[in-house]
């Protein structure tokens, strides 16, 4: 065996550092019975070592490449051009030259045509048509190559095309190492097909994975994937073609006689003609299911037609679709992201959705199923069952319209209902003692309308903070495991507990009964967003106002606002002893990281960075602060809120008493205004008060890691958030683990952080959208869901992390979502749109407090709106415009 070339016949999926991913596809192809895959070898990645890595020449010209940012085009272009021209003239030892020309005397015996034999010569890059990137198109392929010297020059170019400017630009951008990627070349003999085409085992654009698509043109498959010309497209579905497109097709690619291709006219009769018949786009159809059964997941498919056999030129997985949740039954199923409900759609490292399974379990619930590191929820029994669907929907639509819209859509389907799942509905799951308690409590503290209720609550939830607090110190070992774990019963009781839901519900049962009654008696809309402002217990809210109060302590000191430009994370709070003022801040942000140190971005994750772990996070939101706001904000805007909502639910309350039967009217408006007042701030606490317990046992799992990386079984602490939280407690107990375990779920969560998650996914892999009514917007405006009410214009800042914020006051803060750690932000803007929400999810609730006009599920509003392009946030209607730039 040649460590240069390697036959087909010679390579399986191990193979894939010697032939990269195209090669080791291939290898694996030509072992499937009944798969005709034309023959062919590879030129090795030990080729490409021993004549491109080896060069001084092109090793320096690869170490110009570092330093290139993706959008630097021009540097890149002339940074790849210089590599590929020299690579280009590299001479090829005579070593390899004769392992080649070995290998095309046997394709030309295997052809039994003579003379030389036709062959495609495609590039295979070690980072290649794998599951997690295809890097397709980034290099070059060269059809219909004849003769041992072009063939050597085609293998050449090929190493070449790894420096393509595309190719250059892919890998900056997705941080891969220039020199971890490495060429061999693919050399197969050329089919000259009648027809040719791209199948797609899952359909590329709904992700189902019941249904096949393909793409067929006459002719070679290059002059669509290229786009030169259109193909017909066939969907099948379980041997039944249930959609087809037939393209008009004017001209086709073919062989041309001394090499290379040519484009020629189809004939008339042909142009619109069905490129393949019923018959073999299900031979096809079946092909493709073979092929994938045996690499275990969808394929993106190469093939052509010639002498009426399917010849497969490649396969490789199909690298966009999200990750089917797992079903135990074959009945249909439809799963909603949790992450859309609560905020955080961001994957969990591993570490942390154990934990938040564990704490689901302790409810006697399940968080649900996971898939792209990300919990969904099975809706199918709620769906199943007519007596709980319309309160399901409505219940969704609340927290995201998008979602509830994707739902009907679902349910429109009748075939695919009658055939959902059923089970037990978590609608009801209140806790252990039922409805009853809960019915009661509500009925008494509606009725009682007691302002203390809420600050007893609080105090009776820090008062098990602070024993956890005491107990966990100095623990360690199975002993600390098991504590957090007994903890979680503590959490299971508080969140059943029936005073504490039942202020909760009031809160918002409140606000939809004001907002419902207002506008049928009054013809006002979201009459509750004003009545809300500077409302009684808002965690959240005012999370964001007493950093005013840290930010004031700031600005009394220039020499620590320049320190804070330049403040590092581990020494941030030591380096203030320095620094003239440094102590009066240090002790104020202390104070505000007792209170709220346990937030951060993506904080239901355990794993995720909090604002006591790094408090440079909480830096650009001081400075923006100190830059643009005056001392003493923080009282204003607590008091104008007070007096914006005192001024509304008195003018409602005159206006109310003015209407037939207007004082019984006025006397329940009053009394639900003043039950919002005093409860609607609670609703945001249940998740501070996970929180606070999250921070406390992070830091003693962490202490846990640093005493495994002295013991040499980890490299670095953060290796353990891709542990679950059992296997953690295991590898502290026996000091052992295999390192491969946190290499590749690392690498797999990296895979799916990337990816988009679905709002709603089928158990056919099949994504959901939901869609508004668009009719009555102005022309371009872009819907969504009015859930703060008012108008407002104002520059659009695009900030996809909270640590990239600069926002100054006036502007409109346009992201994905928020969870809790951005009300800090809410305070220096005065409009907020998000691509994910809903009326009662806690951007919702943080803008109504502060009075910001707010719309959400606005999608792909980040892509939408450009950063500093003026808008309009309609948040009484629900609609955001895009305005002409001021002359």
């Amino acid at each position: 065996m040649s460590a240069y070339v390697l036959g087909f016949h010679e390579i399986d999926r191990t193979a894939l550092p010697r032939v990269g991913g195209k090669g080791a596809n291939l290898g694996e192809l030509s072992s499937i019975e009944g798969v005709h895959v034309p023959g062919g070898f590879c030129v090795t990645t030990e080729a490409y070592r021993a004549v491109v890595e080896s060069d001084p020449a092109v090793s320096g010209l690869i170490d110009d490449l570092a330093g290139l940012r993706a959008d630097d085009r021009a540097g890149i272009a002339r940074a790849a051009g210089r590599l590929r021209g020299t690579v280009r003239a590299l001479p090829v030892p005579e070593e390899i030259e004769k392992d080649v020309t070995r290998r095309l005397a046997d394709l030309t015996a295997e052809a039994g045509t003579g003379g030389d034999v036709a062959c495609a010569v495609r590039s295979s890059a070690t980072a290649e048509d794998l599951p997690s990137s295809s890097f397709a198109g980034q290099q070059d392929t060269y059809l219909n190559v004849r003769g041992e010297r072009a063939v050597v020059d085609a293998v050449r170019s090929c190493w070449a095309s790894l420096f393509t400017d595309r190719a250059v630009a892919y890998r900056v951008q997705n941080g891969f190492d220039h020199r971890a990627v490495r060429a061999s070349v693919v050399v197969q003999r050329m089919v000259f097909p009648d027809a040719a085409g791209i199948m797609f085992t899952a359909d590329p654009v709904s992700s189902n994975r019941r249904v096949v698509s393909i793409d067929a043109g006459f002719g070679l498959g290059e002059a669509f994937v290229s786009g030169l010309v259109d193909a017909d497209n066939y969907r099948v579905r379980d041997g039944r073609i249930i959609g087809r497109r037939i393209a008009t097709q004017s001209m086709e690619l073919r062989a041309s006689a001394d090499g290379g291709t040519e484009e020629r006219p189809v004939e008339e009769a042909r142009c619109q003609a069905q490129t393949l018949d019923d018959a073999r786009i299900l031979r096809l159809e079946r092909l493709g299911r073979l092929i994938e059964a045996h690499f275990g997941r969808p394929q993106d498919i190469e093939w052509a037609l010639s002498d009426g056999e399917f010849h497969v030129l490649q396969s490789r997985p199909i690298t966009t679709l999200y990750p089917v949740p797992e079903a135990d039954d074959d009945r249909n199923h439809v799963y909603i992201s949790y992450g859309h409900r609560q905020m955080m759609t961001d994957a969990f490292a591993p570490l942390g959705l154990s934990m938040f399974e564990l704490f689901h379990q302790k409810l006697g619930r399940t968080a649900g199923t996971v898939a792209g590191d990300r919990f969904y929820k099975d809706l199918s029994p709620e769906l199943s069952s007519p007596f709980t669907r319309a309160a399901t929907l409505k219940s969704l639509g609340q927290v995201d319209v998008l979602m509830a819209a994707a739902l009907r859509t679902v349910l429109a389907r009748k075939d695919f209902v009658k055939d959902l799942a059923g089970g037990k509905t978590s609608l009801t799951d209140v806790g252990p003692g039922g409805p009853l308690p809960l019915a009661r409590q509500y009925l008494k503290l509606s009725r009682e309308d007691d302002p203390r209720v809420v600050p007893d609550l609080i105090a009776k939830t820090e008062a098990t903070v602070e024993e956890l607090r005491r107990g966990i110190a100095g623990m360690s070992g199975d002993a600390l495991f098991a504590y957090i774990e007994k903890d979680h019963d503590v959490i299971a009781d508080l969140t059943f507990d029936p005073r504490s839901v039942a202020a909760a519900l009031i809160g918002i049962q409140s606000v939809n009964w004001v907002n419902k009654h207002i506008e049928e008696w009054l013809g006002v809309k979201n009459a509750a967003d004003p009545v809300s402002q500077s409302a009684d217990h808002n965690v959240v809210a005012a999370m964001g106002l007493d950093l005013l109060a840290v930010s004031d302590v700031v600005r009394e000191h220039p020499e620590v606002v320049a320190y804070l430009e330049t403040a590092e994370r581990d020494t941030f709070l030591a380096g203030l002893a320095g620094v003239e003022g440094g102590e009066a801040v240090r002790r104020s942000l202390e104070d505000y990281l007792r209170a709220y140190g346990m937030h951060g971005q993506g904080d239901i994750d355990i794993t995720r960075t909090r604002w006591s772990e790094d408090p440079t996070l909480l830096v650009p939101l001081i400075l923006s602060n100190v830059r643009t706001l005056a001392p003493g904000e923080r009282e204003r805007k607590a008091e104008r809120g007070r007096a914006e909502a005192e001024r509304t639910m008195n003018d409602l309350l005159e206006r109310i008493r003015k209407l037939p039967g207007g004082a019984r009217k006025a006397a329940k408006a009053a009394r639900r205004m003043s039950l919002i007042r005093h409860f609607i701030g609670y609703r945001e606490y249940s998740k501070h008060a996970l929180l606070q317990r999250y921070e406390l046992y992070k830091r003693a799992l962490l202490a846990e890691a640093g005493r495994l990386v002295l013991q040499g079984v980890i490299k670095e602490p953060e290796d353990v958030y891709f542990l679950s939280f059992e296997e953690l407690r295991q590898v502290v107990g026996t000091g052992r683990l295999d390192y491969t375990v946190i290499t590749e779920r690392r690498e797999a969560h990296e895979t799916y952080r990337r990816m988009t998650p679905p709002r709603v996914i089928t158990s056919e892999g099949e994504v959901i959208d939901g869609e508004y009514d668009t009719g009555k917007l102005p022309e371009g405006a872009l819907a969504g869901i009015a859930v703060s009410s008012g108008v407002v214009e104002g520059r659009a800042r695009v900030v996809l992390d909270m640590a990239d914020a600069e926002v100054e006051e006036g502007d409109i803060l346009v992201t994905v979502f928020t969870d809790p750690s951005w009300s800090p932000l809410f305070v220096s803007v005065k409009g907020v749109v998000m691509e994910v929400g809903g009326v009662m999810t806690h951007g919702a609730v943080v803008a109504r407090e502060y009075g910001l006009p707010s719309v959400v599920g606005v999608e792909g509003a980040t892509r939408r709106i450009r950063d500093g392009q003026r808008i309009r946030v309609n948040g009484s209607e629900g609609y955001v415009q895009v305005l002409p730039d001021e002359a």
